[in-house]
């Protein structure tokens, strides 16, 4: 990926809260970095439509492209895209639903990981159970609810959990009535009616929406104006999914968590939170570990393992936060599909650009 000239300039200044240098100026060497959007530009199969970079708190690199894109399964043909321009977070979404539960909890709207999640729906009293009622705040966040569920099919299958999620009449009886199929707590199983269900239990907490509560309590503080979401048919928003924002303030939530939950000098998120979340708690799916909404990977480099926190949405999207390298780098994209491109064309950057980049020349 190496690139002969080291001219690379700046990110654009456009008044939104970010500081921009060129790469070199926070330690990383221009001659990879610079390079990634002529790589990306080239590998037309990986449908890469966006790229930031953050060392140091610094924007340094930022690069975009046109492809075919949907919103929310809705095509949208060949978009140019730009630093202005929002764009599908698809399941990152649900590592910012994360970040609402550490505010809630910080602020008591939720008083505890350890409340039965059936405990905020009494209108479901029917579907109570001695099993269903082990099921807490916390087993949901862990994407361990013991629920009957498989996201595992295609999409393109009617029988797929989260489809049918989606067209339910009553998405949060569809996700509670679901039978009992492990001990909560024991089995990672990815679950998107979990957020759907964390995103009900903070309207009936807060009598806010997750739109809403995003809004002010971490978009206003970060300088985010421009969100867009997806709600299901009642009008709810949907909290696993539905999400659209700039690359560059999606980069925000990654330097936010990267600095204990600061932005600026204020604290948004407790630090404790922020632990919290991104501590590994059960093997997921790959080479990955979870915590509550976000997946933990690792990269080896040099010999020695590099440990990252990264928030996975459908598509190719990408938040990948490096705390040993104090590095944020986002990848938005289109492979709306079951190609491993999903996965390989971020790893393919981080790995054998990004990471390289970091070394002391």
């Amino acid at each position: 990926m190496a690139q002969t000239s080291s001219d690379c300039p700046a990110p654009a200044k456009l008044d939104d809260g970010w500081v921009t240098s060129q790469p070199q100026t926070q330690g990383l060497d221009p001659s990879l970095i610079c390079g990634i959007g002529a790589h990306l530009g080239a590998w037309k199969d990986a449908d890469v439509h966006a790229i930031v970079i953050v060392r140091h708190g610094t924007l340094v690199y930022e690069k975009y492209f046109a492809g075919e894109d949907q919103n929310w399964g809705k095509r949208l043909g060949r978009v140019a895209y730009d630093a202005t321009m929002v764009h599908d977070l698809r399941s990152i979404t649900k590592s910012l639903t994360s970040l609402v539960v550490g505010i809630a909890l910080d602020r008591g709207w939720i008083k505890s990981l350890d409340a039965p999640v059936l405990s905020f729906f009494p209108d479901y009293a029917d579907l109570r159970s001695p099993e269903k009622e082990r099921i807490t705040l916390q087993h949901f966040l862990m994407m361990s609810t013991g629920l009957e569920w498989d996201e595992t099919i295609p999409y393109s299958n009617p029988e797929n959990s989260e489809n049918k999620l989606y067209e339910a009449a009553d998405p949060y009886r569809f996700v509670l009535e679901r039978p009992v199929a492990e001990p909560p707590g024991t089995v990672f199983n990815y679950v998107t009616g979990a957020p759907t269900l964390i995103g009900a239990v903070l309207h009936k907490a807060t009598g806010k929406q997750i739109d809403q509560l995003e809004q002010q309590n971490l978009f206003d503080p970060l300088g985010i104006k421009q969100a867009e979401w997806t709600h299901f048919d009642n009008g709810d928003t949907m909290a696993g999914g539905g999400l659209r924002l700039r690359p560059r303030d999606l980069a925000k939530i990654g330097q936010l968590v990267l600095a204990h939950g600061m932005w600026n000098g204020q604290q948004i998120v407790s630090a404790a939170w922020i632990e919290a979340s991104t501590k590994p708690r059960l093997n997921a799916y790959g080479m990955y570990f979870y915590g509550y909404y976000w997946w933990l990977g690792r990269s080896l480099f040099d010999g020695r393992q590099i440990d990252w926190i990264a928030g996975r949405g459908y598509g190719g999207q990408r938040l990948i936060i490096v705390p040993s390298e104090d590095l944020v780098m986002v990848v938005m994209a289109g492979r709306y599909d079951t190609s491993p491109l999903q996965e390989i064309a971020s790893l393919s950057v981080l790995n054998r650009a990004v990471l390289p980049a970091t070394r002391k020349q």
